[in-house]
């Protein structure tokens, strides 16, 4: 059982949420550089009014974006990889689901490792996502 607990992020969570994204941009060569901290500062506080945003950890160590409309994950990065910090932001994200899906960079070859194990299905790929990078979408079913 992990200790992680997650819970409904709020606006005063964006910066430790942003400082994860950055650092994991600044970690990942393959990935072009991306928004300043400032900038994924802003754009986190934007979405977590409009989503379902979950956060994990005091000091919040991850999170995941989720769009109810589409049950689309948006986003989710952790600190700590391979902590079980991910795993209980999908766990909590599939309550009450039958589906989510979301995109991932086929060049993340440990995201989709870790989206198998949670059961998550390769459906499409896309040869040029939003950043230039190709991309899978996944799925889960119930």
């Amino acid at each position: 059982m992990s200790e992680f607990v997650p819970r409904f992020a709020d606006v005063s969570d964006a910066p430790a949420c942003a400082a994860i994204v950055r650092n994991w941009l600044d970690g990942t060569e393959w990935m072009p550089d991306g928004p300043d901290v400032a900038e994924l500062r802003n754009i986190i506080s934007e979405a977590i009014p409009k989503r379902e945003f979950w956060v994990i950890g005091d000091p919040v160590v991850g999170y995941l974006s989720l769009d109810p409309s589409c049950d689309l994950i948006g986003g989710l990065y952790t600190a700590h990889p391979g902590s079980g910090a991910g795993k209980a932001l999908i766990d909590a994200a599939k309550v009450g689901r039958s589906y989510v899906q979301l995109w991932t960079h086929e060049a993340n070859v440990e995201a989709h490792r870790f989206y198998h194990r949670e059961g998550f299905k390769i459906i499409e790929r896309n040869s040029e996502g939003s950043d230039g990078i190709p991309e899978l979408r996944m799925e889960w079913r119930a």
